[in-house]
């Protein structure tokens, strides 16, 4: 079965995508911030249990996620602070009661709130979805004042009903679907949806914690996919997503290497760094 939320479009087949002043690429860093439940078992694992089994409270690796939104989001924040860089934040709804010093603090920053579901947990595991993104939406506009824009569930998942939903409920844009460099409108029931690339190449969960890459990996790999997207990019736009966890690349042997991205791409003419709602306010203006 093919695509069914989207035809098939061959990227240098189209029309080309302009950025205002000539600019060729948008750089487009997201920060996963999660909240994991420490009565269940933990959504990813770093350390086995002796014996194999599983154990609840799993403290280690409770430890391991906690640690990213106690230091590494911090570190994060210091490095983007420190090169005038705002991202997007792929927030747990639940997160914003539990942790809401790291919501205003990013909003202080005009850092933007993405839904990401009410608690890190598969969509496709919950008995009522819509209920889920309605959550979602209504405790982050509650917090922040205004309801998110952009959606990507946890783990990327979805059901065949998501993308429906999400229109229906007011969600304008959706990075679930890594299969562009360019954004692209989805086909859905009712409403509008764009797809806004997102990454599985450039995200420290692969590299790290499947691939078992070292530290420096996420800036050789960055690099390397810059200068292809910027090449390309004098032709027609490109969009490049930077994917990182606070509890993976925000500890303090790999930081440095997320910090080593920006200096890098930022020696080049012609870059922009923009949050999801502006890549979508062009994309929209362009088409």
């Amino acid at each position: 079965m093919t695509n069914p939320r989207a035809d098939y479009s061959p990227i240098f087949h189209r029309p080309p995508l302009k950025l205002p002043g000539d600019a060729r690429v948008v750089v487009w860093p997201v920060i996963n911030v999660e909240e994991w439940d420490i009565n269940a078992p933990m959504a990813r694992t770093v350390l086995p249990t002796p014996q194999g089994v599983s154990v609840m409270p799993d403290i280690a690796n409770y430890g391991w996620f906690d640690y990213g939104l106690r230091v590494g989001f911090w570190r994060f924040k210091q490095v983007l602070d420190r090169h005038g860089i705002r991202a997007t934040v792929s927030l747990n709804a639940s997160v914003c009661n539990s942790y809401p010093q790291l919501v205003e603090e990013s909003l202080q920053a005009g850092w933007e709130m993405m839904g990401h579901g009410f608690i890190q947990r598969a969509i496709n595991t919950e008995p009522d979805e819509r209920d889920v993104i309605r959550r979602t939406i209504q405790t982050i506009k509650d917090r922040t004042g205004t309801a998110p824009r952009g959606w990507m569930g946890p783990g990327l998942a979805e059901t065949f009903n998501t993308p429906d939903i999400l229109a229906e409920e007011g969600i304008e844009y959706v990075c679930d679907w890594c299969n562009d460099d360019q954004p692209y409108v989805m086909k859905v029931k009712s409403g509008r949806l764009v797809s806004i690339p997102y990454t599985l190449e450039i995200n420290d969960i692969p590299i790290y914690l499947i691939q078992h890459h070292r530290g420096p990996e996420i800036f050789e790999r960055a690099r390397d996919q810059f200068d292809t997207l910027y090449h390309e990019g004098a032709e027609s736009a490109r969009v490049m997503a930077i994917s990182t966890h606070p509890y993976i690349t925000g500890v303090p042997h790999r930081i440095k290497y997320y910090d080593m991205i920006f200096d890098y791409i930022r020696q080049f003419a012609g870059v922009v760094f923009w949050t999801g709602s502006e890549i979508l306010d062009w994309y929209n203006a362009s088409v």
